[in-house]
């Protein structure tokens, strides 16, 4: 009795902390919601243990202590009673706020991305430098429902348990296979009937000269709306369906797509049934081609650093910045403190040659180089540039060319075309 008061009054100050604000780091949830109602719970069952125990002691001829005798009509006695009646239900009050305040805790984003540091540093990492920054990890991992709430539990307990025996995946595979369903979770917040038409977006690339030359590909991407089955965005609103043979989803042999016209089914050249068979059929959705939308990471570090030189990160006007830079971010680094030690003295010692070199610029060059190293690789989840593919597009990974490749057709020869002008204009 004396461990589960001690324990109902230290969550309950505790509690009140953590309403106000007081606690920021994530890890003092596991003190508040899952350490100090356990160690409540342990004292609650230390109660029933203390009967078995006197019991024993009775079996076994030891003087056993004398029960009480309750008498209601006494005042005092009926005192005692609903004083502990009072108690239970304050106990069940106790454990029930611990348990929804563990669920709620363990919901956050920095539960899911700070707790397990190194296994979800990754993912946190690049979720926080996006504009999905804002939706909670449960928003799109957790399905609407009990079921999908259950299922979300028991993987969370699955996962536990690999990182208690140091089982861990690495790299952590995406879970294509766990997300909730794009309507339910991309449409939230973006409308799928919405008619978006054409966007325009520029891609600048730059070389490895002392001026760093620029080169500026603007395209127009024919976005369209899944309302009118154009552009784009009609790959969702058209039913199709497709099998992938892989977990990553880079290979799809079949495609099947029904419309108006009947129903076409595409196979890819010297696909057998077998394998169509063995693979994972799923209908199309938003996260076949965005399948990277919260955690994004470059491909390469030519991308990488190019997007922080156009973004003004990394500053054009250092000579050769954009050849130093690269190679400074893939060379091979054990840690991540080894890794901003050697970026820094390889283009400090670069520009200490170099007469006139502004001393500004070089410092702004050194912090965001990096931070484009610390944004995409984690050497000890043993993720790198290229370790997780994005199939948005097609230029450093297949994406688009999985199944626009001339290479699926039907049995009386259609094909899924590999044509630019079906989604984009180059101007």
């Amino acid at each position: 009795m004396t461990v589960a008061t001690a324990a109902a009054w230290l969550f309950l100050a505790l509690l009140v902390l953590e309403v106000f604000g007081y606690f920021t780091n994530p890890y003092v949830g596991l003190l508040v919601f899952v350490s100090v109602p356990l160690a409540f719970v342990a004292g609650l069952l230390l109660i029933p243990i203390g009967v078995w125990w006197n019991a024993r002691r009775r079996r076994a001829g030891k003087p056993e202590a004398e029960w009480p005798v309750i008498d209601l009509r006494q005042p005092r006695q009926r005192q005692i009673v609903l004083g502990i009646l009072a108690l239970t239900f304050v106990n069940v009050l106790i454990v029930s706020a611990a348990g929804f305040g563990a669920v709620h805790y363990m919901e956050r984003t920095e539960f899911c991305g700070q707790v397990c540091h190194t296994t979800m540093e990754p993912e946190f990492v690049a979720h926080q430098a996006w504009p999905h920054s804002q939706v909670s990890c449960v928003s799109c991992h957790v399905g609407s429902g009990a079921g999908s709430f259950v299922e979300a539990k028991l993987a969370g307990t699955r996962q536990l348990y690999h990182l208690a025996t140091n089982q861990v995946p690495k790299p952590v595979p995406t879970p294509v296979r766990a997300l909730g369903r794009t309507e339910e979770t991309c449409g939230s917040c973006h409308r799928m009937e919405s008619q978006i038409g054409d966007r325009q977006k520029s891609i600048r690339e730059y070389a490895n000269d002392e001026g760093n030359s620029e080169t500026v590909t603007t395209l127009t991407l024919h976005v369209g709306g899944a309302a009118d089955r154009a552009g784009i965005h009609r790959h969702v609103a058209l039913d199709i369906e497709y099998v992938a043979t892989s977990a990553s989803r880079d290979s799809i042999p079949y495609v099947r797509v029904r419309g108006a016209d009947g129903t076409r089914e595409y196979i890819a050249e010297g696909v057998t049934e077998t394998q169509i068979a063995t693979g994972v059929r799923r209908r199309m959705d938003c996260t076949d081609c965005h399948n990277r939308p919260a955690h994004t990471m470059s491909f390469t570090p030519e991308r990488a650093i190019d997007a922080a030189i156009a973004s003004g990160r990394i500053p054009a006007k250092l000579p050769f910045v954009r050849r130093e830079a690269v190679a400074a971010v893939t060379a091979e680094y054990t840690d991540r403190d080894r890794a901003l030690a050697a970026i820094a003295k390889r283009l400090t010692e670069f520009y200490a040659g170099r007469a006139g070199t502004d001393a500004m610029l070089l410092r702004q060059a050194i912090a965001s180089t990096q931070d484009v190293w610390s944004r995409n690789v984690f050497p000890p989840m043993r993720v790198k540039f290229g370790t997780y593919p994005n199939h948005l597009g097609h230029v450093d990974t297949p994406g688009c060319f999985r199944c626009h490749d001339d290479s699926h057709k039907t049995a009386d020869g259609a094909v899924i075309r590999q044509e630019c002008e079906l989604c984009h204009t180059i101007e």
